[in-house]
């Protein structure tokens, strides 16, 4: 794939505010989520059960959301800008709430708990949102697509951190799936959730083969198509096991960097002055004089702690 998307011509066009050594990465291959999808769904449809209704939910919304970054990724080639902010927000919306619409009204399974907010450590308190827990469903997926995305600036920085956090997704997954683990660890039981382990193999298979070209000088980019798809699987699977704070704990990294371009912004336009040196958070730090591959494995290390500690959220209470 690297080969023939070197032939088209289909490479990276480095921001000209970015820092100057970015300037040699142009050129290099993008688009590579289209091998991480191909890798994530040939997998799961050989070995889950394609009877369960999770499995299907995932892959379209990674499908629907990596057309959306496709067609971004082909205009940004063919005319130099993608499509607007404002489109693609409006195009996430949609396939968020077609998601949020299906687990809150159109799956019985989930009828006596399908508003109720799991909170880490409180778990005998569960409110219950109502109507508003379809606002934040949106808010999860189109949020942690986004944040993926945004992360994903340095070679290897955003795909190492999403295997980690679906790896540990796919063990909540598997022990919400059990009513024997769910009753002990006091979360949810949801039938047919274990089946979600298979994705999220495939998804940390998938993820770790493109890590070995995406690593250190990188060989190829993922691009939007597979940096919103893997952020949005990670967002569905989220909401299906109904951990969703747990996600934003195991996806510090995400939340940081996402945060990061918004206090930038705002300080930007109320102030006139820029809190970090360049948003996102992690060109800030090499704009202070770190090495690329030192900003990546720090990145990776705090990310390895943070799952850690979303995964303890389980015992403790």
């Amino acid at each position: 794939m690297i080969r023939t998307l070197l032939k088209l011509q289909i490479g990276e066009r480095i921001r000209s505010d970015g820092p100057q050594h970015h300037s040699s990465k142009s050129g290099t291959p993008t688009m590579g989520g289209l091998l991480i999808l191909a890798t994530f769904i040939g997998s799961t449809l050989l070995w889950a059960d394609l009877s369960n209704h999770y499995i299907w939910l995932v892959l379209l919304s990674a499908i629907g959301f990596g057309a959306i970054g496709l067609w971004d990724d082909f205009l940004k080639l063919r005319k130099g800008d993608g499509i607007t902010a404002k489109e693609k927000i409006v195009l996430q919306i949609i396939l968020s709430l077609a998601i949020g619409v299906y687990l809150l009204y159109f799956d019985p399974t989930r009828a006596e708990y399908a508003t109720r907010l799991s909170i880490p450590f409180f778990k005998s308190y569960q409110p219950d949102l109502g109507f508003g827990y379809l606002t934040f469903i949106v808010f999860i997926i189109v949020g942690t697509s986004n944040a993926v995305n945004l992360t994903d600036g340095l070679d290897g920085l955003a795909i190492l951190p999403t295997v980690l956090v679906s790896g540990a997704l796919g063990i909540i997954a598997y022990l919400t799936g059990n009513y024997q683990f769910a009753n002990y660890l006091h979360i949810p039981f949801i039938s047919g959730a274990g089946e979600l382990l298979i994705i999220t193999g495939a998804l940390c298979g998938a993820g770790l083969g493109f890590l070995w070209f995406n690593t250190y000088p990188a060989m190829v980019f993922m691009g939007d198509i597979g940096a919103l798809a893997l952020g949005a699987a990670l967002g569905v699977i989220a909401v299906i096991v109904r951990q969703e704070i747990v996600l934003a704990i195991m996806g510090g990294v995400f939340v940081v960097e996402t945060l990061s371009v918004i206090l930038q912004v705002a300080s930007f336009k109320l102030t006139g002055k820029r809190i970090f040196r360049m948003a996102p958070l992690h060109h800030h730090y090499e704009l202070k004089g770190w090495p690329e591959p030192r900003v990546i494995v720090r990145f990776w290390i705090i990310t390895v702690v943070l799952v850690l500690v979303g995964l303890a959220t389980l015992k403790l209470r």
